[in-house]
């Protein structure tokens, strides 16, 4: 019985932290901007954390067949790859003088770096920590909620981001967008 208190306690203060993270995003949407309502660094550290609390409520289930040795390696590799693709990517906005917050106005579009072969490299990036992170978790859990996470991703911001992309800077970003994929 504590045990069960104390994970919905858990549970609560992980859900009050995200929400006033999300709130204190939300109150300083730009008006010419995306409009995406919540920070996806925050989705996916929330996805993360409710994969750990499914995992604490139904138990520990791990990626099947595979080795702890070999989720080790590409967990790590997942890892490091994706962060330096979102520290590369970063870097190009602060070299460009624009924002990365979707729900900020962007300055000026990136077509160099690591946007020459992604149209999105730090969500790829940022689903590449967290796969890094899920195989070094060996979390089947966490592993599960990848897909609908991205799908939820694509859908309220990389849509909304595009539509964002195409009023602000036309022609030229549907130029990008036709030779550039979405994702890699």
């Amino acid at each position: 019985m504590a045990a069960s208190l104390r994970k919905r306690r858990e549970w609560q203060a992980v859900a009050v932290c995200l929400f006033r993270v999300h709130q204190a995003a939300i109150m300083q949407i730009d008006a010419d901007s995306p409009r995406v309502k919540f920070p996806p660094p925050l989705a996916f550290v929330g996805t993360l954390l409710a994969g750990w609390v499914l995992e604490r409520w139904i138990g520990y289930p791990a990626i099947p067949l595979i080795p702890y040795s070999v989720l080790h390696t590409f967990g790590m590799i997942a890892l490091v790859l994706g962060a330096a693709i979102i520290l590369t990517a970063q870097g190009l906005f602060l070299r460009s003088k624009t924002d990365s917050r979707p729900w900020k106005a962007d300055s000026n579009l990136i077509l160099d770096g690591v946007y020459k072969w992604s149209r999105n490299p730090m969500y790829l990036g940022m689903a590449l920590v967290y796969l890094g992170l899920t195989m070094l978790n060996d979390s089947g859990t966490q592993l599960c909620l990848l897909l609908p996470l991205l799908f939820v991703l694509q859908k309220e911001v990389i849509e909304p981001e595009e539509a964002y992309l195409t009023r602000r800077f036309g022609a030229e970003y549907l130029a990008y967008k036709d030779s550039v994929r979405r994702w890699i």
